[in-house]
């Protein structure tokens, strides 16, 4: 997300900034997601414990859905754009503003973190700062789940709003390790005229 020339997250800000609205419109309800992916966010978020965060929440549908699965849930957007959005379209819920790299939230004082394809424009060398953000907030025995682009090998790509990495999975799965957390489950999937997208549940080990 960040870049030498411009502070951390200027550069995704600025691009989702631009097209929000296309964004939004696109991608900004839960009838545009597979439902693999909806089954597995709400078992995943069954075994939670405590209040959690949708880290890149974008306009708020993860947010909304993860609300109606009985969790206590907040989300967080560096685009101003998408958190006014969400908070128009779900009232009843909390959005803020912000970045992964300093959250506002006490060591150990969340159930879990959803970055649900919200870390897709960190470079490996910058992705392990708001891993180890999120396993700060996250108490031991909390749940991580990170949605990603997968690939054979660690490389950028065209995304359609800002240059985005694709990870194999067992890569990212050490990032995750690295961070203080122990990968769970592994999930990846593909279809006809679509990239390869990949999720990894993980739990945060006690404080080492």
């Amino acid at each position: 997300m960040e870049n030498t020339s411009a502070q951390p997250g200027d550069t995704v800000r600025e691009s989702y900034s631009a097209r929000s609205q296309e964004y939004t419109d696109l991608f900004g309800s839960l009838t545009s997601t597979h439902p693999s992916d909806r089954t597995l966010v709400s078992s995943w978020a069954a075994n939670l414990d405590g209040p959690v965060l949708d880290a890149g929440c974008g306009p708020g549908q993860w947010t909304d859905f993860l609300a109606e699965c009985g969790v206590a849930v907040s989300g967080i957007d560096l685009v101003p754009e998408f958190v006014e959005r969400a908070r128009i379209q779900y009232p009843e819920l909390s959005f803020e503003v912000g970045g992964f790299e300093a959250l506002d939230a006490a060591t150990e004082s969340l159930g879990g973190v959803l970055s649900w394809y919200s870390l897709i424009h960190h470079s490996p060398q910058d992705i392990q700062t708001p891993l180890a953000e999120f396993a700060r907030v996250i108490r031991p025995g909390g749940g991580l789940l990170v949605g990603f682009f997968e690939g054979p090998t660690v490389g950028t790509f065209d995304h359609a709003v800002t240059t985005a990495y694709r990870w194999p999975v067992a890569e990212l799965g050490q990032k995750l390790f690295t961070a203080g957390f122990e990968v769970i489950e592994t999930h990846t999937r593909t279809g006809s005229g679509t990239r390869p997208h990949g999720a990894i549940t993980a739990r945060r080990q006690s404080s080492r």
